[in-house]
């Protein structure tokens, strides 16, 4: 008798990223690759049905069973480009904002009593840019005088000092791809913009993600896992929450969460996040879901092991959710994959959706396209042992 596949919805939404959503799909088809000659599964990648939004289907059998996956990437790098323009004197001034924002508001302090590695990441940008903003007026200064001394024309001296400082800051901007300082800057320049609060065309496409994940939930589905990672992991929080207060879920399809990476501090904790906040201590208690939260403290760029509800300050004393369990690179990465991926810091960030050579029961692909729910995968299962959950976030009021 044939055994029925196991039928999944999964909803993945990436953090800041203005890159086009189609390279998830070739990231997923070559780590998934990988994953199946390590871990013995069988993993097809197809067309998405007809009328879906961007993303790809998967056939799998594992030796649980096989299984059925359509995985859809929500996309908001759109609104991430448009957040990005202005240009180099723009970064500059979101820089100076930003910096007030979180040093005026405490969150800055508040953030260093959990993990220097992400608050480094933070601050990263800010002594790159600054180094190349010194840089560039020490060679305006040097050329500027040697105009002047050749010439004997001061005002010639200024045009050539000024000409060689906007040189070095075009320069350093088209050397961003390796640095990612005014990337990094406009990222977190877009989580503070508002103080915390979401913008009105980021609320207006929550929705819309809400409405594509409600109508899945009318399906024949055994399960529609939304896949949240960095920053994409507090808005599908937010998502989530939102759903939930729409109506009960009895009847439909298991509901699960999977946070990834997550930096939820870095938004949560900023004064005017109380929709943010609001939303992770409704869904912490919440019977009808699911929520695994996966860092790894060798991740610098996420807040490993952080329990975002409670270091928040919104847990309550029906706290259900999330499970914090760490990836614990040390151990599923082969010395030689952790010797490749060092100083690599956006790579370790993206491990999660990758393969793991010495996978545990963390596989991002076995979840995704597995024949096993995700509380079922983890059922039983008791935090990671350095799970934190201090509260020092503002809390609700």
């Amino acid at each position: 008798m044939m055994t029925r596949p196991f039928r999944r919805r999964v909803f993945y939404l990436p953090g800041f990223d203005p890159m086009p959503p189609r390279r998830y799909r070739e990231l997923y088809r070559r780590e998934a690759l990988k994953q199946a000659q390590v871990s013995g599964f069988v993993l097809t990648m197809e067309k998405p049905a007809d009328g879906a939004a961007f993303g790809w289907q998967t056939r799998a059998r594992f030796p649980e069973g096989p299984a059925q996956a359509q995985i859809e990437v929500l996309v908001w790098s759109d609104l991430v480009q448009a957040s990005m323009q202005g240009g180099i004197l723009a970064t500059y001034a979101r820089m100076l904002r930003t910096g007030w924002v979180y040093g005026r508001s405490g969150a800055l302090r508040r953030l260093m009593r959990l993990r220097r590695g992400p608050v480094l990441a933070a601050l990263y940008p800010v002594a790159v840019l600054v180094l190349q903003l010194l840089g560039a007026v020490l060679l305006a200064l040097l050329a500027g005088w040697v105009v002047t001394a050749l010439t004997g024309l001061a005002w010639l001296g200024m045009g050539a000092g000024l000409a060689t400082a906007w040189g070095v800051l075009v320069l350093a901007r088209s050397q961003d791809h390796r640095l990612f300082a005014h990337y990094l800057m406009h990222d977190y320049a877009f989580t503070a913009s508002l103080h915390g609060a979401y913008p009105q065309a980021l609320e207006q496409r929550l929705e819309q993600f809400t409405n594509r994940i409600a109508d899945a939930l009318t399906q024949d589905l055994d399960e529609v896992l939304v896949v949240g990672h960095s920053s994409g992991a507090y808005l599908a929080a937010s998502i989530l929450a939102d759903l939930l207060r729409r109506d009960a879920l009895a009847g439909h399809p298991a509901l699960a969460l999977l946070t990834l990476g997550q930096v939820v501090p870095m938004a949560s904790f900023l004064p005017q996040a109380q929709r943010l906040r609001t939303d992770l201590a409704f869904l912490s208690e919440r019977p009808d879901l699911f929520w695994l939260d996966v860092t790894a403290p060798g991740d610098p760029c996420s807040f490993a092991l952080c329990d975002p509800v409670a270091v928040t300050g919104v847990a309550g004393p029906g706290q259900r959710w999330p499970l914090v369990l760490s990836a614990a690179f040390t151990q599923t990465l082969s010395p030689q994959q952790q010797r490749a991926l060092r100083w690599r810091w956006f790579r370790l960030h993206l491990q999660y959706l990758c393969a793991f050579d010495r996978p545990s029961d963390y596989d991002y692909f076995a979840i995704t396209a597995g024949p096993l729910g995700l509380a079922d995968r983890f059922a039983g299962r008791r935090p990671s042992p350095g799970r934190i959950a201090i509260p020092v976030g503002p809390g609700l009021p």
